[in-house]
């Protein structure tokens, strides 16, 4: 037995009031799956003794089979091994018992990495950047909205100083922050227990919405792992002081949508910068690096929005992205160089939203700046302050359209396995299908007699 297993296990001896855990893996499209499991259990799980089936990543959002999934019906559904990925076993607080999560990822029989789940495809991507003496330091901004979990359609939360509802934006508002201490500061205290990096809190824009910062970690793997957790932490919380978490990207057609901006460095072996080059421009591979991100933007499209509801995130004029663009101290533009100290020159990536899968996106980002690196790929000019000269080149502006660019594009063949290719078209084109077979309200109300 390892030392992290017996340190875990001897944590949990400590732990007399947990009796149940739960032993989950991330599946395609960012939500934890797996099964609880008695407390005594946890030795087995730690040794990748528990199995699961290699179907569960690829479900649709509604947890359903994909039609026609050749791991369903040609292999009979079969297992995959469920290894632990070294995570801790992370206490959870939210449950009306307190439990735990043992975090997993699959392996086939043999214990090779099954290389249709996400975290293994970020993990691939990392290693190519070892075999090249790099290490990326990244860090994450999620933004949400906190919602009356008693409505059928989102509306503000009652502030539970004032007990008014709240109705109009509150942009970095610090009486809005102070209303909401009490969950503010047990998300804080969840993510403490569970090594998870958090920074700063504000008020963001929308009625309710909150960005909460994760500090830069020289460790991508975990970066995504904490933003899939922090995720979790945070619906968790919110129940529990009576609130729903939304980390839609566009929970309201009219007020700002949830972002999940990506800010990240890459240091050689002797921990130095190699996008500082003691310029306001950043070195030359720091360029090279956007020129990749730009070059596979729009065939990644697929990964940053995900679903039917992101693209109505992806607006012009909205904060977030419609064209593939770069700039210096630019928040209108797709990848954003931030001012500030050279030796903190760093990229922010900003077309995703808050519904996207983390360790896909940092597998997309990674893996195209990589590219942009390995092949010396010019950004082109800088789009300036006041957003002229962008180019001609638009993201996808639909779904439909993001998932043909996803299926067809050469980039992304070069940075996800073709098995979670596939998966990931599927499982998209059966979402896509669903909801094309139904019909909204609005749509009735303004068609049915009118036309």
């Amino acid at each position: 037995m390892s030392d992290a297993i017996a340190d875990v296990l001897n944590w949990l001896e400590s732990r007399t009031d947990i009796q149940s855990l739960r032993a989950a893996v991330c599946d395609l499209n960012g939500i934890m799956r797996g099964k609880r499991i008695p407390v005594e259990q946890a030795r087995k799980a730690l040794e990748g003794k528990l199995r699961m089936p290699f179907s569960l990543i690829g479900l649709d959002v509604w947890g359903e089979d994909i039609e026609g999934n050749t791991l369903v019906f040609s292999t009979g559904d079969a297992d995959g091994l469920c290894q632990w990925t070294g995570r801790g076993i992370l206490p959870v607080a939210w449950t009306a018992h307190p439990t735990a999560l043992v975090p997993l990822w699959l392996a086939d029989e043999s214990g090779a990495p099954y290389l249709g789940d996400p975290r293994r495809a970020l993990a691939r991507i990392l290693d190519r950047y070892k075999a090249l003496g790099l290490t990326p330091v990244a860090a994450t901004e999620l933004e949400f909205y906190l919602v009356d979990p008693q409505s059928q359609r989102p509306v503000g939360p009652v502030s539970p100083v004032t007990g008014r509802r709240l109705d109009s934006d509150a942009a970095l508002s610090i009486d809005e922050i102070d209303d909401f201490e009490s969950f503010i500061h047990d998300v804080y205290e969840a993510c403490r227990t569970q090594g998870i990096p958090v920074d700063t809190a504000i008020a963001e824009n929308g009625v309710g919405q909150f960005e909460i910062n994760l500090n830069h970690v020289a460790d991508a793997l975990r970066a995504a792992d904490d933003a899939v957790l922090f995720k979790r932490t945070v619906k968790g919380i919110a129940r529990k002081h009576g609130f729903a978490a939304c980390f839609m990207a566009k929970p309201y057609g009219d007020r700002a949508g949830n972002g999940f901006h990506v800010h990240f460095s890459l240091v050689d072996g002797e921990g130095r910068n190699v996008f500082d080059d003691g310029t306001d421009q950043g070195s030359e591979i720091m360029r090279h690096a956007v020129g990749g991100l730009l070059a596979a933007m729009a065939e990644s499209t697929l990964v940053f929005a995900p679903h039917f509801n992101s693209y109505r995130r992806l607006r012009p004029r909205s904060y977030a992205p419609t064209a593939v663009a770069w700039g210096y101290e630019n928040r209108m533009v797709a990848i954003r160089i931030p001012g500030g100290p050279t030796a903190a020159r760093r990229i922010e990536h900003r077309v995703s939203g808050a519904d996207a899968n983390p360790y896909l996106v940092l597998a997309a980002i990674l893996g195209a700046a990589l590219t942009g690196i390995e092949r010396q790929l010019s950004p082109g000019d800088p789009t300036g302050s006041d957003g002229q000269g962008l180019p001609p080149a638009k993201l996808p502006p639909d779904w439909a359209s993001a998932i043909a660019a996803f299926e067809s594009g050469t980039h992304v063949a070069e940075i996800f396995p073709a098995i979670l290719r596939d998966s990931f078209v599927a499982c998209k084109r059966q979402e896509l299908n669903t909801f094309a077979l139904n019909v909204s309200d609005f749509e009735i109300e303004t068609y049915l007699e009118s036309v």
